[in-house]
């Protein structure tokens, strides 16, 4: 039972992991000026040294807002992970019975225009110098889910998520291939992909 606990942590991890990179990378090189605020971040940080490492992740604060700006606009699982009310129970005037199956929508609480000024843009900026954060304590933003039925992976997944993106925008210059431009269409199905790849060129930092 164990391991299998364990295993089921590390393969939900590391899918929703890859997906929210996915989708950051696509931003920041739909973003120069973003891009480069985040380069020049890890620039400071990693100050000539191979990589960056866990420890100075606490010095990045636009990476923190890069990465929660991603999750707010695409939560890995838009619509969690089902639950089950324990009870009856009435929510803004909604019954709802014990036994009742409830879903709850992460992607249009991310994207709620009474919550968020410009919804639909990406704007790493807003979560500078803001208390709003993905751990179920600010219901504006719940990627993870909140309570004790939240996603118990979150360190894991953010760790990876900051440790991966700090280290290739401190190690490379990303640019896109081509002049199509970059398609940001999505696929369908419990984890949200982008549905068509990005062909990135990475040119080592000089």
């Amino acid at each position: 039972m164990i391991k299998a606990i364990i295993l089921d942590l590390f393969t939900g991890g590391i899918h929703t992991t890859s997906t929210s990179l996915d989708w950051a990378i696509a931003e920041l090189l739909r973003h120069p000026q973003a891009m480069k605020e985040l380069q020049q971040e890890a620039l400071k940080t990693g100050q000539g040294r191979s990589m960056i490492v866990e420890e100075e992740l606490e010095k990045m604060p636009y990476l923190k807002a890069v990465l929660k700006e991603t999750l707010r606009l695409y939560p890995p699982l838009p619509l969690l992970v089902p639950h089950e009310s324990t009870q009856d129970v009435k929510v803004l005037g909604y019954d709802i019975p014990s036994g009742t199956q409830v879903i709850v929508n992460a992607w249009a609480i991310g994207r709620d225009p009474s919550k968020w000024e410009g919804p639909e843009e990406f704007r790493p900026e807003r979560f500078l110098n803001n208390s709003i954060d993905y751990k179920g304590l600010h219901f504006e933003l719940i990627p993870f889910g909140a309570g004790r039925r939240g996603c118990p992976g979150i360190q894991f997944a953010m760790i990876i998520n900051e440790l991966v993106l700090a280290n290739l925008v401190y190690k490379f210059d990303l640019e896109m291939v081509g002049d199509d431009g970059l398609d940001m269409s999505e696929t369908n199905g419990i984890a949200v992909h982008k549905k068509c790849p990005i062909l990135v060129s990475a040119t080592p930092c000089s």
